[in-house]
């Protein structure tokens, strides 16, 4: 993943600049100074996350890389404009929005992912383990039912830990919109989901 960095930015110093413990917002500084270093611990930290986040909004598994990387040399190169009146993490988060809407408005038939189903327990029965999987198939394409907008909310709520208040900033609304769309995506996942549940195992 950070082959083509090296080869775009020139290749890295053998020694780290940044010590493994420097906070996002020592790490921007760093980056608006033109360290690749940190660029690279800032890549590795958020890619992983951002990935997750993108393969629930744009549903396509073959873009969400190029979307990230897209995203990151945002980030490289606007990194000095980075104002402090949010955290780094939703500023990032907010430039990976954005360059998937881009790449959602690109495109005319989103190809779906597949959503990760979590592993079960060993120690359930087997009735358990299937039952849970199929729980979990559910909320996955439940979720790929709502719209983009009720489903980026939805995601950055339960899957990122964010506030409304960082999702507004995140998605650039007002937080009455992010209310709003998560009252109705919690409305049409609970039908969705009843229905999941009705039907024969």
């Amino acid at each position: 993943m950070l082959k083509q960095w090296r080869a775009r930015f020139g290749g890295t110093p053998a020694a780290p600049a940044a010590p493994a413990d420097t906070g996002d917002t020592a790490l921007i500084a760093l980056i608006a100074g033109g360290d690749r270093d940190a660029f690279q611990a800032l890549y590795r930290k958020y890619f992983g996350r951002l990935a997750r986040f993108l393969d629930r909004m744009v549903r396509n598994g073959a873009l969400i890389e190029e979307i990230v990387n897209d995203a990151m040399l945002v980030v490289w190169q606007k990194a000095h404009t980075f104002d402090h009146t949010c955290k780094v993490s939703t500023w990032v988060f907010a430039i990976a929005y954005r360059q998937g809407l881009k790449a959602v408005n690109m495109r005319d038939e989103p190809v779906e992912s597949n959503f990760e189903l979590e592993a079960g327990d060993p120690r359930q029965e087997p009735e358990q383990a299937l039952a849970q999987q199929q729980l979990q198939q559910g909320v996955g394409e439940a979720l790929k039912a709502l719209s983009l907008e009720q489903r980026v909310v939805v995601t950055l709520t339960y899957y990122h830990d964010m506030g409304y208040q960082e999702i507004a900033e995140t998605m650039g609304c007002p937080v009455n919109t992010v209310k709003t769309r998560m009252f109705h995506a919690r409305q049409r996942l609970r039908v969705l989901l009843s229905a999941h549940q009705e039907e024969p195992l």
